[in-house]
């Protein structure tokens, strides 16, 4: 039986503060169809950004396209991804806030603290604005899709607004943390040389 923790009461009030916000904020969004049609969209949007789809597709395209130019950002991306899921379990783990009471997710992942969506999407939403920009073109769909996600576990009743706006912040220390260890391209390709048996083209071991 899970012990129950001595919760201080300023953070006792915290929350509830927090929880009575993210109520009302909810109430009054859902009065937009704009915002209400989320919901319609929420197992698309959940699954866009989930960390095994993330993961997977990456090492997929590294074998499918197998094009050094593109090895810096596949593998350094996938090492952000790994980072945000280790981050993300530690903190849960360490908060254990649960989720909003009117929340009917019958989710295994009872954790609602920091939000794993909020935090993902807010590293990649970093890394493709400043570690790896992409073009210009696409920079609203990328912000557009990641306001999405993260009103749409709002929207839901999954995430208090505290436990969003923790995840954004995680998600951008993140990827301030694989900014600053930022793998150089010879690096990247040597791993990936490494992982799949495969010898680079132009490279002093080229065979």
């Amino acid at each position: 039986m899970e012990e129950k923790r001595d919760v201080p009461s300023a953070l006792r009030t915290l929350l509830a503060v927090d929880a009575y916000l993210t109520n009302a904020f909810v109430n009054w969004a859902q009065q937009f169809l704009v915002l209400r049609q989320l919901k319609t969209h929420h197992t698309f949007l959940k699954i866009s950004c989930h960390s095994v789809v993330w993961l997977a597709t990456n090492l997929v395209l590294i074998w499918i396209f197998n094009n050094p130019n593109l090895y810096q950002m596949q593998v350094n991306l996938f090492i952000g991804l790994f980072l945000d899921i280790i981050l993300t379990a530690v903190l849960k783990a360490l908060t254990r806030r649960r989720r909003p009471t009117t929340n009917d997710n019958l989710s295994p992942d009872k954790d609602s603290f920091p939000s794993g969506n909020a935090a993902r999407v807010a590293f990649i939403t970093y890394f493709f604005l400043n570690l790896w920009p992409v073009p210009l073109i696409c920079v609203p769909p990328l912000l557009a899709w990641s306001f999405s996600i993260c009103m749409s576990r709002l929207l839901m009743r999954e995430h208090h607004i505290g436990d969003i706006l923790a995840g954004i912040a995680l998600g951008i220390f993140q990827g301030m943390i694989i900014g600053y260890v930022y793998l150089e391209r010879e690096t990247c390709a040597s791993l990936v040389w490494w992982i799949t048996d495969e010898k680079i083209s132009g490279a002093e071991y080229d065979v």
